[in-house]
Formats: C-alpha cells, structure tokens, sequence
C-alpha cells in the first residue's frame, strides 16, 4: 500500500537532510538575484526617477519601446546585434567541437597537454587585456602593421575601420574561448563506449571513419543541448565589456549594438526606464528563440532542454 505522500516527504527530508541544507543557498542565490528584481521591471513602462522611486515615478505604458523603435539608430543596432551573433554562433560555435574532436586523435600525451595548455590559457586571461592587446596589435604602428610592412604593404588603422570590427571581435573570441568550450565536447567523448571503437576497428574502420560515424554521433545530443542554449542567448550572448573597451565613434556603423546603445542611453544619459524597456524587449526576444529552438530540435531529433 502506498504511504501518504506528506510521510514520504517528511521522510524523505530526514533522510536527506544535509542535501536540502546544501540547496538552500542555491535557491536563495535565485530567488535573491533572478526572482526579486522582477519587481523592477515595472520601470520599463515608466518615466523612472530614482528620487521617486518606482512607485512615485509616471507611469508612460509603452512610451519608451515606440521610442526605441522610432529610433534613428534602431535598425543599425539591431542589425549589428543579429549580425555579430550569427558569426559568432556560424564560425564561433564549432570551433571548440572541431578542437574536441582533434584533440581526442591526438596519441602523443606529452604534445596533447601542451596543446590543450596553450589552448585553455587565453580564458584565464582579462577581457580588458584581451582588448589592450588588440588595440596595441592593431594599431597603425603596431605589431601586425610592423610584420606586413616586412613584405611591403601598407599600414592599416584596423581599429578605426568598420568593416574590420566583426572579424576582429569574432576572430578574437575564438582564439579566448575554443580551449575552454572544448572542455564539454572531450567529457562528452569519454563519455562514448569503447566498444564501438574497438567493434570498428574489427570492421576495419580507420580514424576518420570511427570520428565520423562513432565520435561525431556520439557527441552530437551535447552539441544540440549547446546550440539550443547558444541561440537562447543570441541577442545577449555579445561579450559586452569587450565591444565597450574596442570600439568608438568612427566604427559604431558595424560595433554598435543593442547593450551599448542601452548602456549610454541608460547610465551616461541616466534615461533608466528606457533602458529598463530595451532590455525586457531583448530578454523577450531571447525567450523566444529558446523555446523556438528547443521546439525545431524536439521535432527534427531526439535531443531538447524539455
């Protein structure tokens, strides 16, 4: 007979006592920072005065999301948004399976830790000394400039040419985190059974096919899981400090993006309800590529966040 389910959580909370205990600063760290500030979102819809606060401020509905899409600059921002996000995911997303699955053929274990090493080290390494390297590297007189001066070509500005930001931001982004999002894919490798390796090769498979046809399968549940989260986080997944640290006036034609423009509008100019409203408008948007995503994968295979 089945006990009454109160007996079984009481039970259940003296059985395991010490892992609730264990889980209520995690539930306090979400309800103290992610449920609580939801309070505040009001402001998106008023003319916010921190000397009136919430309450005392004038309610404007929906004055400051027809503002922002009244506005001059709203169709190069969004632009800019969508555009560095599809390259990052088109050229930064892969890059990381691709090292994965490279560094899971390497024999020699001396050389794969060598290179797994200098892989992971640029994670480690400051967003804002990232960006000093890439404005001194880039510079008209600087390192790159001094190198292809050698074979007789002319000196670039890069930092202060649009067409140059996206392929530096992205390209950059690679080269900090390829080493580190490796990590997921070589756990998700270990995680294959040795016995469809060792099948294949009885089958007379070679390396590439056992990548092909046993690895990248193997793997693929983690990369969807991965995508899923990535494009949930597109209009938010831009690394902002960075943009904030490389660009300036002359390059805001490709390096504007939705979290600057929120950020001089916001704390420079001091307009918090509008930048309260641009960025509920942003989160919306993420929300639903996520359930987007997670929908199209749902249907096309067996992997999905729900």
């Amino acid at each position: 007979m089945d006990k009454p389910l109160g007996l079984r959580l009481r039970r259940d909370l003296v059985r395991n006592k010490y892992v609730y205990l264990m889980l209520i600063p995690v539930l306090a760290y979400y309800f103290i920072f992610m449920y609580l500030p939801i309070y505040g979102l009001q402001i998106a819809f008023k003319n916010f005065v921190p000397t009136k606060g919430i309450w005392g401020s004038e309610w404007v509905g929906f004055k400051h999301f027809v503002s922002f899409y009244q506005s001059y600059y709203f169709w190069r921002i969004v632009r800019n948004t969508f555009v560095l996000s599809i390259y990052d995911i088109a050229f930064g997303f892969p890059a990381p399976i691709v090292l994965a699955l490279f560094l899971n053929e390497l024999r020699h274990r001396i050389f794969k830790n060598i290179v797994q090493s200098v892989t992971y080290l640029p994670h480690f390494i400051s967003v804002v000394v990232v960006s000093g390297m890439l404005i001194d590297f880039l510079a008209s007189d600087g390192l790159i400039n001094r190198l292809t001066a050698i074979f007789g070509a002319e000196a670039i500005s890069f930092m202060i040419k649009p067409e140059w930001f996206r392929f530096i931001y992205v390209s950059s982004g690679i080269w900090q985190g390829v080493g580190w999002g490796s990590i997921i894919y070589l756990a998700a490798i270990a995680g294959i059974n040795p016995s469809l390796y060792e099948a294949s090769r009885v089958d007379g498979a070679g390396r590439l096919k056992q990548m092909m046809h046993i690895t990248v399968p193997g793997i693929m549940p983690t990369v969807i899981i991965m995508l899923i989260l990535r494009i949930g986080g597109m209009m938010s997944g831009i690394n902002f400090e960075k943009i904030i640290l490389l660009y300036n006036t002359t390059i805001y034609d490709t390096a504007d993006v939705i979290s600057t423009f929120v950020y001089r509008r916001g704390l420079l100019q001091m307009d918090y309800g509008f930048s309260a409203a641009i960025g509920l408008m942003n989160n919306i948007i993420n929300f639903i590529m996520l359930i987007s995503a997670n929908a199209l994968s749902r249907r096309l295979s067996e992997s999905k966040l729900w």
